[in-house]
């Protein structure tokens, strides 16, 4: 069963898809945020959720003060889940509602079009997707950052590190059996100073 942790949809039970994803665990998704409020880095804030499945990394997020949220997913099925927690989400919002949105397409179609800024980005893909196509997510990724952004990764404890682009700098990794976050955060290109 995966449900909100806290904030103001805490413990509601969110819809998983029948087949084709990896929700986080309650665990991990506890060690993520309570990282990002130590860091103050979800209240206000823009979130992107690549290879959303449920949705449940933004939809926590919105719960805990998110501004706006994107799930991003193009399988279908899984991209009506996250409507339908979206929805659930929503509804038992109380004063400020966060703006949540589905955009059901591929990653990378995605963040072709994007336009940005994001502060908080989550991308959990599927363990067998490819390095290179994860290393090309990143890419496309950087240049819609917002100069402080968080991006935090989440793959099997088998994969290597991400190949990470310029624009986004690695700053740890945390371990939790099978799963390794990669943390990371972005590096806007500084202008030189004047001679």
């Amino acid at each position: 069963m995966t449900r909100i942790i806290a904030g103001f949809a805490g413990s509601l039970t969110l819809a998983v898809p029948r087949s084709g994803t990896r929700p986080t665990s309650d665990r991990v998704r506890e060690a993520i945020f309570s990282a990002l409020e130590a860091r103050d880095a979800v209240a206000g804030g823009a979130v992107l959720d690549l290879y959303a499945g449920s949705g449940a990394l933004g939809l926590e997020a919105a719960s805990r003060g998110a501004a706006e949220v994107v799930l991003v997913e193009k399988a279908k099925p899984a991209a009506d889940v996250c409507r339908r927690n979206a929805d659930a989400v929503t509804r038992v919002a109380r004063g400020h509602r966060p703006r949540i949105r589905v955009a059901m397409r591929s990653v990378a179609s995605y963040l072709e079009s994007a336009t940005g800024p994001f502060d908080l980005v989550f991308i959990d893909p599927p363990y067998d997707l490819g390095e290179g196509a994860l290393a090309h997510d990143l890419e496309l990724l950087a240049p819609l950052l917002a100069p402080d952004a968080i991006v935090v990764v989440e793959r099997s404890s088998r994969s290597p590190e991400p190949r990470w682009p310029e624009g986004i700098a690695p700053e740890r990794r945390r371990d939790y059996g099978e799963t390794t976050l990669w943390w990371a955060a972005a590096q806007p290109d500084r202008p030189s100073q004047p001679e």
